[in-house]
């Protein structure tokens, strides 16, 4: 009933900026929290922003300074805003959103597919 359709990844050398989009289309009524979470091999899958409300934002300690999230309500995107990237940053990115959907079961929690990260040193 929902998908999340990411964009933006890819190779960048460090202390550069990529900028990741995410749009959530189908039967939303509101979103509650959207977010990002990032996972490099062999390590579990980490927070690294949510905007709640489009909002209010939380951000990891370890992005903290360097990572922007912000939303678009009225187009159901969030974006995450990555500068001064390290190689540690470099991991597959993950969208989230908790949604109220318009119809049974009203409501959702969706992942995106994910997209890749890569910074070189």
């Amino acid at each position: 009933q929902v998908q999340l359709v990411e964009s933006g990844g890819g190779l960048v050398q460090a202390g550069g900026s990529l900028r990741l989009s995410c749009a959530a289309s189908g039967s939303i009524f509101s979103i509650n929290v959207m977010g990002w979470y990032r996972q490099a091999p062999g390590k579990q899958r980490e927070l690294v922003a949510t905007i709640t409300d489009g909002a209010s934002t939380n951000y990891a300690d370890s992005v903290k300074g360097r990572f922007t999230i912000s939303a678009d309500n009225a187009k159901n995107t969030v974006y995450l805003q990555m500068n001064s990237l390290k190689p540690e940053d470099t991991a597959v990115y993950y969208c989230n959103a908790d949604l109220v959907l318009d119809r049974f079961p009203y409501r959702d929690n969706s992942w995106g597919q994910g997209t890749q990260v890569t910074v070189s040193s």
